[in-house]
């Protein structure tokens, strides 16, 4: 009997080896969801501050981070983002910046995205990472988490994971309010053609779980409306024309990529109209004000000079940013950030269809 137990004892013992040698360190659990996560401002946490650009593109100075941790993080609002909300939603930690010194819990995921980029290597050339440099990022990631993992671990992780993109809102604001020529070379449509098809080249790169935020209404933005001329209490006609088609072919090529692409899944997340509807009807959700910032200078509070540490000194300041639908001339709140985030994990279909995050997470 002794005998016979030593014996169930090795081949548990052979059986845990072996298992050990396939996955190299250790097999994840089977349901285990990483989060990739790829963008611009909406979603970068910090990966600028680890980059040589200018302050433009940063956000490591009061008051950015005053509401959630007291101190300037990186991200472009007064506290959190949908990545970090998205993490706590999967009851994860949150997904720190992948130029974070230290970090290597590859498994977990990653965020790539910098504030600033484009889908286009032309948009903020040199002072960001741009989408093709985070795809490079992802692609050393990858190679890391095969040694980490073994081949076929690695391969049922990539899979399995949720891989976020939020990006080409800096393609369309760049010919406005810089000296971005790159619009000028080409028709409309050609651009909006080129910066979806660099958006979605990742697509056919194996993973299989994507979401994809649409861009938000860049035409009523306060940086549009205080920059721009032409524009007063509406919005910027021509900016919201390019918002529609970019969103319209955005929809139309998940929609054909899904009907070829075995096993892909994707959630189209309607940014634009979630963020619309809190900057015109701001009480219905909770807010005091929907079209002017909580911090700048200006018309609309529309210059970028929160903070007093970019080329525009001079800015204000609001008592109390929960009343506020926009944090600066550009982003929204983290109050904003959260109810959007909350719609993209576990709205209906009409936000975040033809699944919400939620569902692709779980699956």
């Amino acid at each position: 009997m002794a005998s016979l137990k030593i014996q169930t004892s090795l081949l548990v013992l052979y059986a845990n080896l072996y298992m050990a040698t396939l996955c190299h360190s250790f097999c994840l659990p089977e349901e285990h969801t990483a989060l990739f996560i790829f963008g611009d401002s909406m979603f970068d946490v910090g990966n600028n501050n680890y980059i040589n650009t200018t302050t433009d593109m940063q956000a490591n100075f009061w008051p950015y981070g005053e509401t959630s941790f007291k101190y300037p993080t990186g991200r472009p609002s007064d506290g959190r983002l949908i990545p970090d909300f998205i993490a706590e939603y999967a009851k994860m930690s949150f997904i720190p910046p992948y130029l974070q010194p230290g970090y290597h819990q590859y498994t977990d995921g990653a965020n790539f995205a910098s504030a600033g980029a484009g889908a286009l290597i032309e948009t903020n050339r040199g002072m960001v990472i741009d989408l093709k440099s985070q795809l490079k990022h992802f692609i050393e990631v990858e190679k890391l988490v095969k040694l980490e993992l073994g081949d076929t671990e690695a391969r049922r992780l990539l899979s399995r994971a949720l891989y976020l993109f939020s990006i080409g809102s800096n393609d369309y604001l760049a010919p406005f309010i810089s000296n971005s020529t790159t619009l000028q070379k080409h028709p409309i449509e050609v651009y909006v053609n080129m910066v979806i098809g660099n958006l979605t080249t990742e697509i056919k790169k194996g993973g299989r779980k994507f979401g994809f935020l649409n861009l938000p209404p860049l035409g009523c933005l306060p940086v549009m409306k205080a920059l721009v001329p032409g524009t007063k209490d509406g919005c910027l006609e021509e900016a919201t024309k390019f918002t529609q088609l970019h969103d319209d072919a955005l929809r139309k090529v998940l929609q054909y990529q899904e009907t070829r692409l075995k096993g892909f899944q994707y959630s189209y997340i309607d940014f634009y109209s979630s963020y619309s509807e809190r900057m015109n009807n701001p009480s219905k959700y909770g807010f005091k004000e929907g079209n002017i910032a909580c911090c700048g200078g200006g018309p609309y509070k529309g210059f970028q000079s929160c903070g007093g540490k970019r080329s525009v000194k001079e800015f204000e300041l609001c008592e109390d940013v929960e009343e506020y639908v926009i944090f600066d001339a550009v982003h929204p709140t983290e109050k904003t950030y959260q109810q959007i985030a909350e719609l993209m994990w576990n709205g209906d279909h009409e936000v975040a269809g033809p699944y919400n995050l939620r569902e692709l997470y779980e699956s």
